[in-house]
């Protein structure tokens, strides 16, 4: 079952059960989705989204929601920081596990010797191919910094 298929399927379940936090975060993810189906139809008609797309929609959708829940923990509105954390903990309960940072590192220093990069002018090639393998579970921000401290010793 593809990605948005179990998304539809909790959605429903969730409307059955009558849970207004999930089926509103579920509702925003395949409005999304949505969005990124027609950023598509320029690639022709059987262009259609894929779960790794799906899972790069959802990784800024955690992102979006974490930027928003320090401002509303520095501004003191406890009430919109708990909304934020329960969205993001169900966008990211149909996300890929997230890699620890030694995971990381390695998986960085394996794809930099798979691809025989050898300075920072092939960071390029590196993130390319740990976008390919790891995407979805890698913050690419963080990531680039290790891959610089890689190449650039």
């Amino acid at each position: 079952m593809g990605l948005r298929e179990q998304i539809n399927d909790s959605l429903k379940a969730a409307m059955k059960s009558g849970d207004k936090r999930r089926v509103s975060t579920l509702r925003l993810i395949n409005s999304a989705i949505k969005d990124r189906d027609i950023l598509n139809r320029t690639a022709g008609p059987d262009a259609g989204v894929n779960d790794p797309q799906i899972v790069e929609v959802m990784a800024k959708m955690v992102k979006t929601r974490q930027e928003s829940l320090e401002i509303y923990e520095k501004a003191g509105r406890d009430e919109l920081a708990t909304q934020e954390r329960e969205e993001i903990a169900i966008i990211q309960g149909y996300m890929p596990k997230q890699l620890s940072d030694d995971e990381v590192k390695a998986a960085i220093a394996q794809v930099i010797k798979d691809t025989g990069a050898s300075s920072i002018k092939d960071m390029g090639k590196v993130m390319g191919a740990l976008k390919a393998q790891y995407s979805g579970q890698i913050d690419f921000g963080k990531a680039g910094g290790v891959i610089k401290g890689l190449l650039g010793s």
